[in-house]
């Protein structure tokens, strides 16, 4: 099963034994140098002294989240400390970032955190990872974070994949969406169509793609019948051949036959079944000799009737 949490990868890639089991007690205080408290490593860093990860894959939070999040810290405090490196006299954030956030949104002057020293490699690597592990990316940013962790540190799907704790085939299903033409990732980022229908499109020609998903966007289709509509529209049922006179000597001669007698152009569609003949007349003098035949052709009819 996949592992959900950070994984034990990741705490052993960030130097720590049992993260769950830390937390820190709300000690306030007004120095801006961090303090060292009797737990594990733990510390009070001020607010002001943190930045956030250029590399942090995530680039939109949740308000509402963060404000229910922020609401809680009120009351809880901040259970589980933040992770940060010092660059220069001050802090980046490592993994946290939305603890952060929410601290800051609840007034709070300073937060818990564990102080760890990496390289530019270990940050953007334990980034990319505690971010996918823990699911805070949308579809897209996930995709964008698997293909540079692939990418950056030179591994393979099933590396990637064991690396954040998730199975190879869902790895792969991620990075198709990055396959998508940039009009259907717009409507994945902006939460219009989910990954799933977005998935039904990666066989789709890219400038067909967006048509397609405008169909099932805001969940006007379920994936099934997405699936279906991309199916049908790969697969297209052949036109029906319309009926043709050709089909019946009788027409033709008959359609032959009439433009000899009224002098003038006769069509038909459909076959010896059923179909429509049109006679065409081009002046009010045709019309009135057409008219004229008809009736010359209806009084000889009724004359030999009677």
């Amino acid at each position: 099963m996949a592992n959900k949490g950070l994984g034990r990868g990741l705490a052993s890639l960030m130097g720590l034994n049992n993260i769950d089991d830390i937390e820190s007690p709300q000690i306030p205080h007004s120095a801006t140098e961090p303090v060292v408290t009797d737990t594990d490593n733990v510390v009070r860093i001020s607010l002001l002294d943190i930045d956030p990860n250029y590399e942090q894959p995530r680039k939109k939070f949740d308000e509402a989240a963060l404000k229910e999040l922020a609401d809680s810290i009120k009351i809880h405090g901040v259970i589980q400390p933040i992770v940060v490196t010092p660059i220069g006299k001050r802090f980046m954030i490592i993994a946290g970032e939305r603890r952060f956030r929410a601290s800051k949104m609840a007034g709070l002057s300073d937060i818990p955190a564990i102080i760890r020293h990496y390289t530019q490699q270990q940050i953007k690597e334990i980034s990319l990872i505690e971010n996918l592990q823990r699911e805070d990316l949308s579809p897209i940013e996930a995709a964008r974070a698997i293909k540079t962790l692939m990418t950056e540190f030179n591994m393979t799907q099933e590396v990637a994949a064991d690396r954040i704790g998730k199975s190879r085939s869902a790895v792969a299903n991620t990075l198709r969406l990055l396959t998508l033409s940039d009009d259907v990732i717009a409507l994945i980022e902006q939460g219009r169509l989910s990954a799933g229908h977005a998935r039904t499109l990666v066989v789709v020609p890219q400038d067909q793609q967006f048509k397609l998903a405008l169909k099932g966007c805001d969940n006007q289709l379920t994936v099934r019948e997405m699936e279906k509509m991309v199916r049908e529209f790969l697969n297209p049922k052949p036109d029906k051949p319309k009926p043709s006179i050709q089909d019946s000597k009788e027409l033709v001669n008959l359609v032959a036959n009439m433009q000899r007698a009224f002098a003038t152009k006769v069509s038909a569609i459909g076959n010896g079944r059923k179909g429509r003949i049109y006679i065409d007349y081009f002046t009010a003098d045709d019309l009135d000799r057409i008219c004229n035949l008809v009736e010359d052709w209806m009084s000889d009819k009724f004359r030999h009737e009677e």
